[in-house]
């Protein structure tokens, strides 16, 4: 995986977030510590907006230094950044306080796709019950054309 592709998915992961309760502004980079996919991005709580743009950040709050497998698991919701820090796999550098802070991003985000997944979930149930509906529907038709 190189950079362009680490970078893109994650920016995928986050982008969609709904940030717009966090009023404050927040600035974190994330050095990420890897031959192929190494490099620096941002993430940026801005105005109630959320951007993720490819570069570095000097003035930032937190940064955020791992590997792309444990960035991956983080962005994922399947590693706590919190347990990945006790457990010496992301160091963070600047302000805890704000680093933390990123935890209620994944978390956020987190909870909008389980909202789409059940959105979608009963879109597809929806369209089945449909489909029985004109299958059973058919069947009567026939049958009564039959005499049945």
């Amino acid at each position: 995986m190189t950079y362009t592709d680490l970078f893109y998915e994650i920016k995928g992961k986050f982008m969609g977030a709904d940030v717009s309760d966090i009023q404050e502004h927040l600035a974190f980079e994330f050095d990420i510590e890897d031959e192929e996919a190494g490099g620096a991005f941002y993430v940026e709580v801005k105005d109630g907006q959320l951007y993720v743009e490819p570069y570095e950040y000097y003035d930032r709050d937190a940064m955020f230094i791992c590997t792309p497998e444990v960035l991956m698991k983080i962005a994922d919701g399947e590693m706590d950044p919190v347990a990945a820090f006790t457990a010496q796999k992301l160091r963070v550098e600047g302000n805890i306080d704000k680093a933390l802070r990123l935890k209620e991003i994944i978390e956020q985000k987190k909870k909008e796709m389980k909202k789409e997944e059940k959105a979608s979930k009963k879109e597809t149930n929806g369209a089945k019950e449909e489909k029985e509906t004109k299958r059973e529907t058919k069947k009567d038709l026939k049958n009564k054309s039959a005499g049945k």
